[in-house]
């Protein structure tokens, strides 16, 4: 008796919607095997198995750190609509005949699974796999995979609440104090979907005598965790840039947009994998740490209604957009914040500072060139 070598000639797992690229908890997946063979076969089963699982794997010193959780576990046996079985209980396969194998099963409710991730060091992931089994053996499997993404509704009470924050940094240079920096910041909510515009309002200070850059990026934390221990890094999705902020001066951004990319939802309900996302309002220094102010995100899939529109983002790209920390500021008799930089910068001593991360030389200013116009006239009254 010859050992059989060859394979199917066709075997493949498809979705009966081809057009549905997304699931969520309580949907169901179905679809068929699809079997075609080169030469008469003889198998016992065709099996079928749903599986979600999370996965992390990673290095932490000497230590090879590895866990995993099962999401979703579905075993079926496949059957032929009127097809014979042999006597054994065995079904032939026969050359130039198509067979289709149909299956479907539903997912878990909504709360019993987590969104579908590919990380650096984990994943989460769903696939349908079946398996040809011949003489109680493997003879030849497939894999099929579907994303899930669970809703995150943004259209919360918590995540419609504006978030504000302030951070301040002391500057030194050769441990000899040079001044300080700081920014106050709000943003209108603190959940967004992809394509939403995330309006800033912030203040910068620059009390240094150092050229100064606010900047403004959306990061994505990636936290893994296994065998007690914990890996994470952090990734810049996207980002903008202010003008450069000379000493003794401040800039205000007033409904600065930064726009939502195409993002994985917040990942909070994994034990062993967490993505969540914030807002990194920061100021460059050269020669020195950056000043980070972090206002939390939560990224989600069902987008902002419209319905609450007191706590609405857009509410700072209209005319009134005075529920702010920074249109409070504004609403004073105007500074020297208030100045044009162009009027008063003398270009001769105006160094070339390019758009770097990184720490590098610091810069300083001649404060002793420039000429300040002198203040706007005004009185004040009680």
């Amino acid at each position: 008796m010859g050992v059989l070598t060859k394979k199917p000639k066709t075997f493949e797992v498809q979705f009966n919607d081809p057009n549905k690229c997304v699931y969520s908890g309580g949907d169901k997946v179905a679809g068929r095997v699809i079997v075609e063979v080169a030469e008469v076969v003889h198998i016992s089963a065709v099996k079928l198995f749903g599986i979600g699982c999370a996965k992390v794997d990673y290095n932490k010193g000497k230590i090879h750190c590895r866990d995993e959780i099962e999401y979703l576990k579905y075993e079926e046996i496949l059957h032929l609509d009127h097809q014979p079985t042999d006597a054994d209980g065995s079904i032939t396969l026969k050359p130039g005949n198509r067979y289709e194998f149909m299956f479907g099963f539903e997912l878990p409710q909504a709360g019993c699974l987590v969104s579908s991730y590919v990380g650096k060091f984990g994943s989460v992931q769903y696939y349908v796999k079946a398996i040809i089994a011949k003489s109680g053996h493997s003879y030849a499997e497939c894999k099929r995979y579907f994303e899930v993404e669970e809703p995150v509704d943004i259209n919360t009470q918590e995540l419609m609440a504006p978030v504000t924050g302030t951070k301040q940094k002391k500057v030194t240079c050769m441990f000899i104090p040079d001044g300080s920096v700081s920014v106050v910041a709000r943003i209108g909510r603190k959940g967004y979907c992809e394509g939403e515009d995330i309006c800033i309002d912030a203040q910068f200070e620059n009390s240094c005598s150092r050229i100064v850059i606010p900047k403004a990026a959306i990061i994505a934390k990636h936290i893994y965790r296994a065998n007690g221990r914990i890996k994470q890094f952090h990734e810049k999705l996207t980002s903008v840039r202010g003008d450069h902020i000379i000493s003794g001066m401040c800039d205000v951004w007033q409904g600065r947009v930064l726009r939502v990319p195409k993002l994985k939802p917040t990942i909070l309900g994994c034990d062993i994998i967490h993505v969540d996302y914030c807002l990194r309002i920061y100021l460059h220094i050269p020669g020195s740490e950056k000043l980070i102010l972090d206002l939390p995100l939560v990224i989600g899939t069902i987008p902002y209604n419209g319905m609450n529109s007191r706590t609405s983002s857009m509410s700072s790209q209209d005319g009134s957009g005075t529920s702010s920390t920074c249109g409070s500021l504004l609403s004073s008799p105007p500074s020297y914040c208030e100045i044009s930089r162009d009027s008063h910068m003398n270009s001769s001593f105006t160094p070339l500072l390019d758009d770097y991360d990184e720490n590098d030389s610091p810069i300083f200013m001649r404060i002793s060139e420039y000429r300040l116009p002198p203040p706007p006239a005004y009185t004040e009254q009680n």
